[in-house]
């Protein structure tokens, strides 16, 4: 009796233990908990029917947004040992413009961005970075503007978020100052970032925007920029 009592004791589940872990049953799978794609790069769970779909969704709707066939007389303004930048204008031909509108919805997709009518739609400026895989891996969009608002520094002390606290809004200035271009999206592929991808957009926005002239980091201005970007801004003006 002494030793079936302590069986039992030792099958008996500790109820008052509590756990937070997700808990997934083996029945044979392959693959357990997030996978993240090579291909479109959406992180999903594979032995879920709902997340399997939802990516096959996606998956086909990325891959064919961000492929590139190219055309004749495409405008490279750069190139580079893994890829080139093509830059699209208003007036180029429909398939062009529409290429550029299919990365623009993942774009805005991804970054979150409600799709607007820009202001001068015929003064706007789309560079894209394709890769050596003939695919979209890198966007920017930029216009004119005459002036922009700076974003104010956090307060420094012992009263001020920390970095690990959620990020909250910036806070700009209200008086405006000059500037002469305006980037509202800048985009890098989730599987190609960390390769200097987005300097190299922005680096050729400068050598290209205007022509004859190198714009200085004074004269860009970003739209709704995140905390990320704002870091990220900040190192690329101190190089």
């Amino acid at each position: 009796m002494k030793q079936t009592n302590i069986q039992k004791n030792t099958n008996t589940r500790d109820t008052s233990k509590k756990t937070k872990d997700q808990l997934i049953i083996d029945a044979g799978q392959k693959h357990f908990g997030a996978t993240v794609c090579k291909s479109c790069g959406m992180i999903y769970t594979a032995s879920n029917p709902e997340d399997e779909m939802q990516h096959v969704q996606h998956h086909h709707r990325f891959l064919e947004g961000i492929k590139y066939v190219g055309w004749k007389k495409e405008r490279v303004v750069a190139e580079f040992w893994d890829g080139k930048i093509v830059l699209v204008l208003p007036h180029d031909p429909s398939f062009a413009i529409k290429k550029v509108e299919d990365v623009q919805e993942l774009v805005d997709n991804e970054l979150g961005f409600q799709q607007v009518v820009p202001k001068c739609p015929n003064k706007i400026k789309t560079f894209l970075f394709i890769s050596d895989e003939k695919r979209v891996v890198g966007c920017l969009i930029a216009e004119p503007i005459k002036q922009a608002f700076r974003v104010l520094s956090e307060p420094t002390g012992p009263e001020s978020p920390s970095s690990t606290e959620c990020p909250r809004a910036w806070q700009c200035s209200d008086v405006p100052e000059p500037a002469v271009c305006g980037i509202s999206r800048i985009w890098v592929f989730r599987l190609k970032r960390r390769k200097r991808i987005a300097r190299r957009l922005v680096d050729t926005l400068r050598n290209c925007f205007m022509f004859g002239c190198f714009l200085s980091a004074d004269e860009i201005a970003f739209s709704d920029p995140t905390p990320d970007d704002c870091r990220r801004l900040n190192r690329y003006q101190e190089t």
